[in-house]
């Protein structure tokens, strides 16, 4: 409850330097003390709490909690909140508990506004034509849709107005300071929603936004900060004179060392240093730590841009149209460069530059490599890189979303219905291109594209093997799952429990799932059974958590085809005989990464090492460096995973023999 001051109140304050135009506007908790009011001139409607605790400030400064040195108007200031040192004036702001507001120049809301909350950003088309409109709870998901699915544009219309309307509900003429956050030697904030435990040391200019931080996952803003029209969600971190113009940055991002970004999109963990961004959808892990890098006009997820890496968006003269995709898990090399329109396929490395406007979806974990102008595509040749390994087993760990509610649903499958089907569909591809211009060609050529005779064979290889490997590890699973007792049980031990799964997959910007199940929800959204995001979300999280019951679906009819028998129609024999071949896989693409980390620990790898000494200190030096090859932390993980599924296809194997002998003796 709040009360007018008292006349002594009055007293103390003015002999302590402040002012006001109207004390009556000036309302206090009870038990209210002007004892650490200083200096302060009051104009419009003030409400004041009490101040009882002292702060530390950087370099172990003490401060009593209260105002001190500033101009308030129209603000809220709540329990033990420390003022101090406000050169301009604080403005039509509510500054909840505990936090700090230590020497700034303006922090002010200006008329109406929704903090950041259906900005429209120009992301992909550099012209506009793929526009969305932001707010605080955008997924990845549901970008994906609203940028890329302007075909459905009844669709379309009706999200923006989904998010327009939660913009309208957000638009307010006062800011919100959240509990225990810390506003530190900043210059002007401007239109600004501040969640609790936010900290914000050295900021120039932040206008037009919302800082969604929580006590969960706190937001850091750091020095030399320029941010105009965006949203910075929670767990994230921009620092370091980074500079962002319309950009949405999701959950657990980190933009830093002088990062430049518009019109962008930012989703869980992307990390942003040195480089710039235009018009770009980062999807979850998008990373891109190397000055002179740009990406522009394209959409990535778990991408790791070299340095120097380039793409361009003006092909003809009719602007900045043009764009690409890269699907997850690609990488660019050092000085890379791609002229869009192209499409890279999933766990693609690109060296070189290209020109052709390539489409490589079809072969994922490939390599796209430019030889004289020319593309060279050598498919499937990352299934034997440790560094894809690598890569699928370190996302997990690099999480740093530590919020309860999380907005991106991620799949970190390496391994999935999407990237399998693209497998079955290359194979099938490369197949063809050896049917048609016969087994001696020495080069064949794919859609502006050139694929040598060794590189065609060996990646009908390793696409068998990975589909091997992933239509086994399916199999096993059901088996682990179902436990058949009997040969007659197991047609139905390996029944389908969801009718969704079948056909094409989707990764929408890392969530894998069904293209039916996205179709589904498109059309309860455009039939009016879905009317807010709240259940557009509710949707896809159940989608995401459905995945491998969707994925045995799909299983359950790729793997009849591919093996040649319905699985309805299955026997001991038939899983025995997919047991073996999946070892066989398994086994032989573990043996291609082992002896890939080999070459990390070889001679070549050694120079440089032991500098004044012989070939022995050169040994020894390197050894102390990086230890031995079998210490190694994806050499020993590797190693145990070829033991463990060695024995686990061997115990499926000898359970399958129990049936069939069980039956025999039934019989």
């Amino acid at each position: 409850m709040y009360r007018n001051l008292t006349d002594h109140e009055i007293g103390i304050l003015t002999m302590q330097g402040c002012s006001s135009d109207d004390w009556n506007l000036i309302k206090v908790v009870n038990h209210f003390l002007p004892d650490h009011i200083e200096n302060v001139k009051f104009s419009g409607n003030i409400k004041i709490g009490r101040f009882t605790k002292s702060v530390t400030l950087f370099g172990g400064i003490s401060f009593k909690t209260g105002i001190y040195n500033a101009w308030l108007h129209n603000c809220t200031i709540e329990d033990n909140v420390l003022i101090h040192n406000v050169r301009g004036y604080i403005a039509n702001y509510h500054v909840e508990k505990d936090s700090i507001i230590h020497n700034i120049t303006t922090l002010a809301v200006d008329g109406n506004t929704t903090f950041g909350n259906g900005i429209f950003i120009d992301v992909i088309n550099e012209e506009g034509g793929r526009s969305i409109p932001v707010y605080d709870h955008l997924s990845a998901h549901v970008a994906y849709i609203m940028t890329l699915y302007r075909h459905r544009s009844n669709l379309i219309k009706i999200l923006n107005k989904m998010v327009l309307d939660y913009a309208g509900r957000m638009k307010s003429n006062t800011g919100i300071i959240g509990a225990g956050s810390s506003i530190i030697n900043c210059n002007t904030i401007r239109n600004v929603k501040i969640g609790p435990a936010t900290s914000i040391d050295g900021a120039k200019k932040l206008e037009n936004g919302s800082v969604n931080s929580n006590a969960e996952a706190p937001v850091k803003i750091g020095e030399g900060v320029i941010m105009e029209d965006f949203i910075l969600n929670s767990g994230s971190s921009v620092t370091d004179a980074t500079l962002v113009s319309k950009c949405f940055i999701g959950q657990g991002c980190m933009l830093d060392k002088h990062y430049s970004a518009e019109n962008s999109l930012f989703f869980a963990n992307c990390q942003g240093f040195h480089g710039e961004a235009c018009s770009v959808f980062a999807g979850p892990y998008t990373v891109t730590h190397h000055k002179s890098t740009l990406l522009i006009a394209g959409m990535y997820s778990f991408m790791n841009a070299g340095s120097g890496s380039n793409q361009s968006n003006h092909l003809y003269k009719l602007g900045p149209v043009h764009q690409g995709i890269v699907e997850r898990g690609a990488k660019t090399t050092s000085d890379s460069y791609i002229l869009w329109p192209s499409r890279v396929g999933a766990f693609s490395l690109v060296m070189g530059r290209h020109y052709k406007h390539s489409d490589t979806s079809d072969f994922p974990f490939s390599y796209i490599i430019e030889s004289k102008d020319e593309t060279i595509l050598v498919p499937g040749i990352n299934l034997r890189s440790v560094g894809t390994i690598r890569d699928s087993k370190k996302w997990p760990r690099r999480d740093r979303r530590t919020d309860s509610n999380l907005l991106d649903k991620i799949n970190f499958n390496l391994l999935s219905p999407y990237t399998v089907h693209k497998m079955l569909q290359g194979r099938r591809i490369l197949l063809d291109i050896q049917h048609i211009s016969g087994t001696t060609a020495e080069e064949y050529s794919y859609k502006e594209m050139k694929i040598r005779r060794n590189a065609l064979l060996r990646g009908i290889k390793l696409y068998e093997m990975a589909i091997w490997k992933f239509m086994g590890n399916s199999i096993i699973t059901k088996l682990n799952n179902s436990k058949p007792v009997t040969k007659e049980q197991l047609p139905d031990a390996l029944q389908k429990e969801s009718q969704l799964g079948k056909g094409k997959w989707v990764d929408i910007s890392g969530l894998l799932c069904p293209a039916e199940a996205i179709e589904k929800l498109m059309n309860d959204i455009e039939s009016g059974n879905l009317t807010s995001m709240e259940e557009v979300e509710a949707v896809l999280n159940s989608i995401h958590s459905n995945y491998y019951n969707y994925e045995w679906t799909w299983v359950y009819d790729e793997l009849g085809e591919f093996y040649g028998k319905k699985l309805s129609e299955f026997t001991p024999e038939d899983v025995i005989a997919i047991v073996k071949k999946w070892k066989e896989s398994v086994l032989g693409i573990d043996k291609f990464l082992y002896e890939d980390a080999r070459k990390e620990y070889s001679s070549a790898v050694m120079t440089g090492f032991g500098v004044d000494g012989d070939e022995n200190a050169q040994v020894e030096d390197f050894r102390n460096v990086r230890g031995e090859l079998e210490e190694n932390e994806m050499v020993k993980e590797i190693l145990s995973h070829m033991e463990k599924k060695s024995k686990l296809g061997d115990r499926v194997i000898e359970q399958m023999e129990a049936l069939i002998k069980q039956s025999v003796l039934q019989n």
